[in-house]
């Protein structure tokens, strides 16, 4: 990769070979720009999806506002979320954050 970039430097500085080294420059950024930035964020997206959509009654969670409870009931989108003993919100599964079942219980 860093021949391409040596190559690209030497070229002469005239007409039709200027402009194709800037195309394959832009190319380079691009697939840069595709694998260090939006590649991952696919994956976190899709990782995240799967979780929520493995979500159950029972666990223990933190919602994006920092809200920490316990599933209650699931309906389609909606999660009942008890945080504290008689008290529940109801929120949308797209808050959940993370899942904290194997946190340690703080008093």
């Amino acid at each position: 990769m860093s021949s391409i970039l040596f190559i690209i430097a030497q070229a002469p500085a005239g007409g039709g070979a200027s402009s194709i080294n800037m195309l394959l420059m832009m190319g380079l950024m691009i697939v840069v720009f595709y694998f260090f930035m939006i590649r991952p964020q696919m994956k976190r997206q899709k990782e995240m999806t799967k979780f929520r959509s493995a979500l159950q009654k029972g666990d223990k969670i933190v919602t994006t506002g920092g809200i920490y409870g316990k599933i209650d009931e699931i309906k389609d989108n909606i999660i009942i979320l008890e945080v504290a003993q008689n008290v529940k919100l109801k929120v949308d599964k797209s808050v959940v954050l993370k899942d904290m079942s194997d946190a340690p219980v703080q008093k």
